[in-house]
């Protein structure tokens, strides 16, 4: 007796341990993967994503939402209102990179299109925004799904130009927060290539850094290279701050805090017998807190300043040194959002799939969000691991080994991110906006 009562006890208990976010997610795979393999062979540059945008804002408004095309030139905003609660943003981004691919795969990109400096390029998604925008639509469908089961409202944003710096400043900048619900929370991911497909990394506090890009002109008096004592040789002088730039890192700043100081580009000179006039340096410079970015800024003018005195260059050739307008600065993960976020995926995914990861020195404008409205909004972007597992295995564990992202060889576990990602994201959005 006691037997079948249990029997039976389990029997009515099967259907509630039925996961309706891991079931549907794997219904809708199919169509996913057909949409992810669309994108990955349609890239299209910062600021020129109006086919994805238009792939986008299709699907979302077919589930439901208010969309509004065009937000920040090519953005999209879709927005669902489910009764009373917080609002919850959700982003994607869609931009593409001028990236000839080398994958191999049979839907690699074959696209071609012109830079904003009008040079004609492939492209390609070798930063996986192609899982990301994917992913944004599994969400939008599994979330229109179960309206049900939360309360309140969910913006979600399709954000062009994340690889110029621009796209989140642009959408902003057009009304983001004024014309649409203002967010209390703000959740973006980013697929890595430093992690097995479908493990998730989160990282508190800082996650990606502050990126400013430097020009330095570096003025001489040009010559015969046969007589330098003629000239005033830029080509040395830049090499002497080169080196010099060095030191900001090394001796200027407290070692337990991060900084990057690299010079990308050196332009010089026509000619093997000629000393030019002029030389050029392209300089990032990466750091996580406000100071230290100051720091290396005002330290990069003085030592080119400095160097040009040392060489007796005269007032009025001294260097001119110019930061670019494109500043991204350092996206920070908030509390308690993140540690409430880490508990809820681990909770899902198995502790053995969440790491607590560390803060890259690559960047993101996904933080100019949270910086838009620091007081109102709570803000997590989070990691999705792409690598393939054979070539995790092969490479054991070691990234150095396996493509980055940027990469023309970057191939992610597409189906594995993507379904990884669309099952966060939409549980992410269903814990925030919970019913009483």
């Amino acid at each position: 007796m006691i037997r079948s009562t249990l029997a039976a006890l389990l029997l009515t208990a099967t259907p509630a341990l039925a996961d309706p976010v891991a079931d549907g997610v794997a219904e809708d795979m199919p169509q996913l993967m057909t949409l992810y393999r669309d994108l990955h062979a349609n890239p299209e540059l910062s600021f020129q994503e109006t086919k994805s945008a238009a792939k986008l804002a299709a699907a979302a408004k077919k589930l439901g939402f208010e969309v509004t095309t065009g937000v920040g030139k090519t953005g999209v905003v879709a927005v669902m209102k489910n009764g009373p609660g917080p609002v919850v943003l959700l982003r994607a981004d869609m931009d593409g990179l001028p990236v000839v691919e080398q994958t191999g795969l049979p839907f690699a990109s074959k696209a071609r299109a012109l830079t904003r400096e009008g040079q004609d390029t492939g492209v390609m998604h070798a930063c996986g925004h192609d899982t990301h925008m994917t992913s944004w639509v599994g969400t939008a469908q599994r979330l229109a799904a179960m309206k049900d089961r939360w309360s309140g409202t969910l913006v979600m944003i399709a954000q062009p130009a994340e690889e110029i710096g621009s796209g989140a400043t642009a959408m902003l900048d057009d009304g983001l927060y004024t014309r649409f619900p203002k967010p209390n929370y703000a959740v973006a991911f980013h697929d890595s290539a430093q992690l097995p497909a479908g493990v998730i990394g989160i990282v508190p506090g800082y996650v990606m850094a502050n990126v400013d890009s430097v020009d330095v002109t570096v003025k001489g008096v040009g010559g015969h290279g046969a007589y330098p004592q003629l000239a005033k040789d830029p080509i040395v002088l830049a090499s002497r701050i080169v080196v010099a730039l060095q030191t900001l890192v090394s001796r200027e700043n407290d070692p337990s805090e991060p900084a990057v100081v690299t010079v990308g580009s050196f332009q010089a000179g026509t000619k093997h017998n000629i000393i030019p006039a002029e030389a050029n340096l392209l300089i990032t410079v990466r750091s996580y807190k406000p100071e230290v970015r100051k720091a290396l800024l005002d330290g990069i003018a003085r030592i080119a300043r400095g160097e040009a005195i040392a060489a007796g260059i005269p007032e009025d050739r001294m260097p001119v040194v110019t930061v670019k307008d494109e500043f991204t600065p350092a996206t920070f993960n908030t509390d308690p959002l993140t540690a409430n976020m880490a508990k809820v995926f681990a909770d899902r995914f198995g502790a053995d799939r969440v790491r607590e990861g560390k803060a890259q020195m690559g960047g993101e404008d996904f933080s100019q969000f949270y910086l838009a409205d620091k007081q109102g909004v709570q803000s997590l972007l989070f990691w999705v691991g792409g690598v393939p597992k054979a070539n995790w295995d092969k490479a054991g564990g070691d990234v150095t080994k396996l493509p980055s992202i940027h990469s023309p060889f970057w191939a992610p576990d597409a189906e594995t991110t993507v379904r990884t990602a669309t099952e966060a994201m939409t549980t992410a959005a269903l814990t925030l906006l919970k019913k009483p």
